[in-house]
């Protein structure tokens, strides 16, 4: 079974790490961008299993980059998880009419972004 490829569109790396380093724990490959214009581009190059998608990115925002994904047939079927630090309600609702599948705020439970992965991608827990 291939291994499944996360992408990770953040401009600051410590969450990039951070989550890098959990994700392929678990068995992922990640690919990353720190900015917006890159991880577009990537999401199109890569064809990832999921995107981690910040909002507020240099060269283009997370809010157009879930539109131009999920407004394109070929990538409108990629789980995009919106991590962010706004935590308005206006953020939330722009953010899912955008196209995101989830909203997770920063400071975030890793535990809870992985379990989110696992659900979105169907992957099995050993021992479950």
């Amino acid at each position: 079974m291939k291994k499944r490829k996360i992408l990770i569109v953040d401009d600051e790396l410590d969450i990039i790490e951070t989550l890098q380093f959990a994700l392929e724990q678990e068995g992922y490959t990640c690919c990353t961008a720190l900015d917006g214009a890159e991880g577009l581009n990537k999401a199109r190059t890569e064809n990832p299993d999921l995107i981690f998608l910040d909002i507020k990115l240099p060269k283009m925002n997370g809010y157009k980059v879930a539109r131009l994904l999920k407004l394109d047939e070929k990538y409108r079927h990629i789980p995009i998880i919106i991590l962010t630090a706004k935590t308005h309600d206006a953020d939330r609702i722009k953010a899912i009419e955008t196209g995101a599948d989830e909203y997770v705020t920063k400071p975030f439970d890793l535990g809870h972004l992985l379990e989110l992965v696992r659900r979105y991608l169907m992957v099995e827990v050993e021992g479950k």
